[in-house]
């Protein structure tokens, strides 16, 4: 699980809430999604994290107060722990404890004072202990080594106690199993066969993110280049000449909604690309989600041509020729696991990315929010209004010049509203689970992803002119979140990695 999302002791909420606070709306967020929203049903579809080991089975787990005991047993189990110890309860805390226990899917124990609670609090818990529990060990250091030496101690529980849990959360549990789980050297470019039957997923991951590239590039050059070709001079009775006519900052219009498109496209691709080398080839499942959702929402925006009213045959081109390689390599989730130790480094290091993971998750969010408004204006009221302040015109008049110039913008405009929304999620989907010390594939994806889909827009609205402050100032603030991000968490990402 992403270390600021299930972070009880996020830098961010702890410096205003303080720890205890902010662990337990932590814990209550994380139960109600699990209880409440199903997430006992996708989370681990999403997540696809490695089954616990089954000699830990009943024996890994968390101690934890009476205060979060309904929220660590609807979480932690999520997460890897099969056991989970409250304590100390007290002759109050029964009804409490009762209730937490009652949907439970691990095993409960409960560490009482006195006989009187224990015969009380008995009815509704796997077991009780009074005093200290026989062939218990309670880490309170995160150290991945000390879990792992624990546990291999058959007859011992090894339970995190709350320092462990406030220190590195609950995907701690998560990252020792991992670092527990038999993997092998992650296959490359060699062991590809040469027969495309036999080809892996992630290297048909690979081949969707180059033809989005390529795409990109194609879409880019015929913008600055013809801007229109014939299927779009037929659609649209017109030629170039004929737009200038119309309004001599149309063809600039188009060609900055057109550009945009593409640098998102080249994006998408380049963030295709890592996600499949260096999520999918490592047999990580969470990858092979992302690169699956985000697919989707990407591939799918072919069809606002159902209310645009436009197909677009290069578009549609693009689509048939990538969706199969896209059904390839998400198809099977990956099988064999060839992911590097995870291992730990300097705290401040890891405080310093937490925070560039959180403005990364914001950049996805707000990409993805920004995509679906994008989406909606474009198919409906086609333009906002610095866009009608630029063109210095308004709606009616364009329409009436060319009865289908609107429903030709609107295709544009929604088309790149769809991709931003694709790209988005990868963005947000990536920096969520793949945020991880060591991965320098998610550094550089994000790096060259981020600048080819903003680089572009910047580029063509001073290059025709389009300089409205407000228009822009969502980029600017895009540009400025996402190198504080990188810049943030580049020696964490970027670190050496250990060998398995």
């Amino acid at each position: 699980m992403p270390d600021w999302t299930y972070h009880p002791l996020s830098p961010v909420v702890a410096a205003v809430l303080g720890e205890r606070r902010t662990r337990v709306l932590a814990l209550r967020l994380l139960a109600a999604i699990v209880v409440s929203a199903g997430g006992k049903r996708w989370i681990p579809w999403v997540f696809d994290h490695p089954p616990v080991p089954a000699q830990w089975k009943g024996r890994f787990g968390a101690s934890v107060p009476v205060s979060v005991a309904r929220e660590s047993i609807a979480v932690l189990p999520v997460q890897g722990a099969s056991i989970i110890e409250v304590g100390p309860v007290k002759i109050g805390d029964v009804e409490a404890v009762r209730r937490a226990a009652a949907h439970r899917t691990c095993r409960v124990i409960a560490l009482v004072e006195r006989p009187d609670v224990a015969e009380a609090v008995a009815p509704h818990v796997d077991g009780v202990f009074v005093g200290e529990v026989p062939d218990m060990i309670r880490l309170t250091d995160p150290d991945i080594d000390g879990a792992l030496t624990a546990l291999a101690d058959p007859s011992a529980t090894v339970l995190a106690t709350p320092a462990v849990l406030v220190a590195a959360g609950p995907g701690w549990f998560n990252r020792v199993i991992e670092a527990a789980v038999p993997t092998s050297p992650a296959p490359g470019l060699r062991d590809v066969p040469v027969n495309p039957r036999r080809w892996p997923a992630w290297f048909w991951g690979i081949l969707v993110g180059a033809g989005m590239i390529v795409a990109g590039f194609g879409a880019a050059g015929i913008t600055l280049g013809p801007v229109l070709l014939w299927y779009d001079r037929d659609f649209l009775g017109a030629s170039v000449a004929d737009l200038h006519h119309i309004n001599h900052h149309l063809v600039g219009f188009l060609q900055h909604d057109r550009l945009t498109m593409a640098g998102n496209m080249i994006g998408i691709g380049t963030l295709f690309v890592g996600l499949a080398w260096g999520g999918i080839r490592q047999g990580h499942g969470w990858a092979r989600n992302a690169l699956l959702i985000s697919g989707l929402i990407t591939f799918l925006t072919l069809f606002y041509f159902l209310v645009t009213g436009f197909l677009e045959p290069l578009h549609t081109l693009v689509v048939i020729v990538l969706f199969p390689m896209f059904v390839f390599a998400v198809w099977h989730r990956p099988a064999t696991p060839h992911w590097p130790t995870p291992q730990q480094g300097p705290e401040s290091e890891r405080r310093r990315a937490l925070w560039g993971q959180l403005l990364m998750i914001g950049v996805g969010s707000g990409l993805f929010a920004a995509g679906l408004v994008i989406s909606i204006v474009g198919l409906t009221s086609v333009f906002v209004p610095t866009d009608l302040a630029f063109l210095g015109t308004d709606s009616h008049t364009l329409r009436s010049a060319d009865s289908v110039l609107l429903p030709f913008i609107a295709h544009d405009r929604a088309g790149f509203g769809g991709a931003l929304m694709g790209g988005g999620l990868l963005v947000l989907l990536i920096s969520l689970w793949g945020w991880r010390r060591g991965e320098r594939w998610v550094w550089w994806s994000l790096l060259i992803g981020c600048t080819a889909g903003t680089a572009p827009v910047v580029a063509v609205h001073f290059a025709i002119g389009y300089t409205t402050f407000e228009h822009l100032l969502p980029v600017y603030v895009l540009i400025f979140t996402t190198a504080l991000a990188l810049t943030l968490s580049k020696s964490y990402l970027t670190a050496p990695r250990q060998p398995k």
